[in-house]
């Protein structure tokens, strides 16, 4: 008997239900690890404003790192989703394993970058040479997370794309607690640790990801999941997958590393207005992350229903889909746009900075919370096209909305040196540009009938 045959049938329906039994694990899952990076820069606030602001500019160069895993992880999903959606069983733990070899070559690859062309590439941008040391110094104990990270973000495909996002909140909580205890421990030098500063949190990071990837590997081996799909049996090179997977995720990853390096690139435009500045948009980057992480899991739900139902021949459902989880996700923005706007003062006053830090970062937050509205139906209609498995298409729109932002924000924060509010609406002009023609394009119905 074929695998396909011996295991219950892995394929989606459009119902709320569904959506909402997909997507809110994995809202949890990702809400869990925000949770952890807000708590992680209340430490680093509590350290002081420089190492608010030095927080600003590491995470978004790690977070380049991470997309690339998130990118791989998304092309992997959308392949499994669509295997789970035809009931070809047999080859998910191919593609997981395949998946597996390349995040660690990637790992390897950005460890090697960050030790050897990082250094030259943050003294030549940053103003504050002190300041680019503390980073080099921090990345160079960070990256060492990557290996923990990549693999990680390949059980999360696994997870995700064979509807089992309810398991991924237990290596998340696992990681947070773990992060917070050695943030405290670290940072500060409490239960007998040695005060490490900033630093601190970099080792407190590395841990907390390798425990995150122990309980999820727990997970699946009690859950017997990886006998299910025999995830251990594939680790030998197998060249036709490895291309498979690349083919699919390298434009997703592209599309994401140009949107990161952008960002990167924003708050060093930030870092030439002074150390408040960077501050307070490192707050904001807080928001996009915890706010966001029902928006991003609706995304994720997109990206693997879409892809899943075509795989079981419903391509005339796909737009229907879309709608229905488009409407659910903006629901939830809407909601924290308005939080965030009644409770603005209390929830910028967790940084623990002074009333200079309040009077800018409030209209700077009232903006993000409108970017968050946009962000909201422009995810899903991006990770729809996605599913549909045009990765190429994606990184198109990414390019031209890049182009749009980067001119943007070079222009209101460097070339006029207008204020950091004007420069953040930047973020509302680039979840509209990446809108319109992922809209246009699965309306198209361009994608119909190709086969990944």
């Amino acid at each position: 008997m074929s695998s396909s045959a011996a295991t219950p049938s892995l394929q989606v329906n459009i119902s709320s239900k569904q959506i909402l039994a997909i997507s809110l694990p994995i809202a949890l899952a990702i809400l869990v690890p925000q949770i952890n990076f807000v708590i992680n820069n209340i430490f680093l606030g509590a350290l002081s404003a420089q190492a608010l602001a030095i927080g600003g500019i590491t995470g978004v160069f790690y977070l380049i790192f991470g997309v690339m895993g998130q990118g791989l992880n998304n092309g992997l999903q959308a392949l499994i989703s669509r295997r789970a959606g035809e009931n070809r069983i047999d080859e998910i733990g191919i593609l997981f394993s395949q998946g597996v070899i390349i995040s660690l070559v990637l790992s390897l690859i950005g460890i090697s970058f960050t030790y050897f062309v990082v250094p030259s590439i943050f003294h030549h941008l940053l103003q504050d040479q002190a300041r680019a040391d503390t980073v080099i110094e921090f990345l160079k104990i960070r990256i060492w997370g990557l290996p923990f990270l990549f693999i990680y973000q390949m059980r999360n495909a696994l997870l995700v794309g064979t509807n089992q996002s309810n398991f991924l909140i237990l290596g998340t909580a696992t990681e947070a607690l773990v992060n917070i205890f050695f943030d405290y421990s670290l940072i500060f030098g409490h239960f007998g640790f040695a005060k490490m500063g900033i630093n601190g949190a970099a080792y407190a990071s590395i841990v907390a990801e390798a425990m995150g990837l122990l309980v999820i590997y727990l997970v699946i081996h009690y859950q017997k999941i990886g006998a299910r799909f025999e995830l251990f049996k594939h680790f030998s090179f197998k060249w036709n997958y490895i291309k498979l997977i690349l083919v699919q995720s390298a434009p997703i990853m592209m599309q994401y590393m140009i949107s990161i390096i952008s960002w990167e690139f924003f708050y060093i435009l930030i870092e030439h207005r002074g150390e408040q500045s960077l501050a307070v948009s490192n707050s904001m980057r807080n928001i996009f992350g915890f706010f966001g992480s029902f928006t991003w899991a609706f995304a994720a739900t997109s990206n693997t229903m879409v892809s899943n139902i075509i795989g079981q021949n419903m391509e005339d459902k796909v737009i229907i889909l879309i709608k229905k989880i488009a409407k659910w996700s903006f629901g939830f923005a809407l909601a924290v746009c308005i939080l965030l706007n009644v409770f603005a003062h209390p929830f910028l006053s967790i940084y623990g900075q002074g009333e200079g830090f309040m009077q800018e970062g409030i209209p700077v937050l009232r903006v993000v919370s409108i970017a968050l509205l946009f962000m909201s139906i422009a995810t899903i209609w991006l990770n729809g096209v996605t599913g549909t498995g045009q990765s190429n298409i994606n990184l198109g729109i990414e390019f031209i909305a890049i182009i749009i932002y980067l001119l943007y924000a070079y222009l209101t924060l460097e070339y006029f040196k207008l204020p950091i509010t004007i420069g953040w609406m930047c973020e509302i002009i680039y979840w509209i540009t990446l809108l319109i023609p992922s809209y246009w394009y699965i309306k198209s119905k361009r994608w119909k009938g190709k086969r990944i």
